[in-house]
């Protein structure tokens, strides 16, 4: 079986789901009542899970961080509003070496997707040696990337705020470009690829979604438009639900 690799920030989303009937005696702040709790793996995890839940054709394998990173969400159960999330074990995340064995891996995947949330697993050096590597390979990262990232990646997604942070008016490097905005859908090559309107509930993992959609309809037709309105049709799924969910 065909494999895709993907290497990033890992986590563990926990949504705590409760009601808040009265304020607290002692300070001017809601008294959360926990009723329910789901936990889902997160970030590259996510990725991995959406990969994993759309394909059948490919085995997924994950490399992530050995240290735990775990955000807790305290959620009303009846508005979906969110009170407060707590993240825990962001301090000290040891970074990937690029091992003998892990870059074998690297070469041997029929494709890499990096998903690089900057806790501190990846740095821009080795995800740029990590494209090279690869032989087709897909980034979404909160980073500010340069010339190199863009000229070893296959394609490169980005939300608006990264967008704007790495702007460029190349058109060659724009190819590799897309940008996702929210509600309004996609972007690639000044083009904009909008998503048929659903109630959003919970945003939570969509941009993972949108890469791991995009990235299996990408291998499968090697056309850009097909998979960014693929990717877009998956991502408005799962910001119809509560929490982070696989279409």
């Amino acid at each position: 079986m065909k494999k895709i690799l993907v290497i990033g920030d890992f986590c563990i989303d926990c949504f705590i789901y409760g009601k808040t009937e009265r304020l607290s005696p002692e300070a001017p702040v809601p008294v959360f009542v926990p009723t329910q709790s789901k936990i889902n793996d997160g970030m590259a995890g996510n990725v991995a899970t959406n990969l994993t839940a759309m394909s059948t054709e490919y085995h997924v394998e994950l490399y992530h961080q050995d240290e735990v990173i775990k955000k807790t969400r305290y959620i009303d159960q009846n508005t979906n509003h969110m009170f407060l999330r707590v993240d825990e074990g962001e301090d000290s995340i040891t970074p990937l070496v690029l091992t003998e064995e892990v870059t074998k891996r690297i070469q041997e995947a029929e494709a890499v997707v990096i998903s690089d949330y900057n806790k501190g697993y990846l740095d821009l050096e080795t995800i740029n040696q990590i494209g090279k590597l690869a032989k087709r390979s897909f980034l979404d990262t909160k980073k500010k990337i340069n010339s190199d990232t863009i000229e070893r990646f296959t394609f490169i997604k980005l939300n608006e705020e990264e967008f704007k942070k790495n702007m460029t008016d190349d058109p060659e490097k724009l190819k590799k470009i897309i940008a996702t905005l929210g509600s309004r859908g996609a972007q690639y090559m000044g083009k904009l690829y909008p998503v048929v309107a659903k109630e959003t509930i919970d945003v939570s993992g969509a941009g993972d979604t949108f890469l791991s959609a995009f990235v299996l309809k990408h291998l499968e037709t090697n056309d850009v438009e097909i998979a960014i309105t693929f990717a877009n049709k998956m991502s408005s799924i799962v910001v119809s639900k509560k929490g982070v969910v696989t279409p």
